[in-house]
């Protein structure tokens, strides 16, 4: 029951994901972080088959640094979505990932972006865009309450609004969630969304 989901704000690009590990019926861990930090500037949240998701995300990585290391300059968002989506298509007619991507990033020239990549090497800039079965419903939230440039905080309000519809309209929701951020003092974690659990509780009397 994965979901991964993000907007564009006010000079900055966010983006949310759950972080459960699952197979099956089985939870293998509740604190797996389905968004790297690409670079200084770049966000690439994930979602789809545990070992694509992993393997690709770790191969765009590594190619977007080997990129800056041999040139002298990052890539910018836009040439990194469409070197991403080209992986992608390549791979598509081969081995093909079963991964579905959020790229977000800030670029000095034209601010905040964020792109839309799914496992078929489709390629769209969105100003907001979700993967996931919580996509449902994160998707209708953002459709009735997102407008351009939005505050920072208002994003994370609207944010929170998405975990909480799709905490309570999933039969298996994903109990927690991680944020992160890019704008132009770079690419970072902003928070976590933990699901309150009453631990120790004493049992109810008969």
């Amino acid at each position: 029951m994965e979901c991964v989901f993000g907007l564009v704000g006010d000079g900055f690009a966010l983006i949310a994901a759950d972080t459960s590990a699952v197979h099956s019926i089985l939870v293998h861990k509740q604190n797996e972080d389905k968004i790297m930090i690409l670079d200084a500037h770049k966000l690439m949240g994930a979602s789809g088959e545990s070992g694509d998701r992993v393997q690709f995300t770790e191969y765009i990585q590594k190619n977007v640094h080997l990129y800056q290391f041999r040139n002298g300059i990052p890539l910018t968002t836009a040439a990194t979505a469409n070197f991403t989506r080209g992986e992608l298509a390549t791979a598509l007619r081969k081995n093909p990932y079963f991964v579905n991507i959020l790229l977000a990033g800030y670029d000095k020239e034209t601010g905040p972006s964020l792109y839309f990549i799914d496992y078929i090497a489709t390629l769209h800039k969105v100003d907001k865009g979700a993967f996931g079965y919580g996509s449902y419903f994160s998707l209708a939230m953002m459709d009735r309450h997102y407008h351009r440039g939005m505050s920072l905080e208002k994003a994370v309000d609207l944010v929170d609004k998405c975990i909480v519809e799709i905490r309570s309209r999933l039969v298996v929701a994903p109990p927690n969630f991680v944020i992160k951020i890019v704008d132009k003092d770079g690419a970072r974690e902003y928070a976590w969304r933990e699901t309150v659990k009453d631990a120790g509780a004493p049992l109810p009397s008969s």
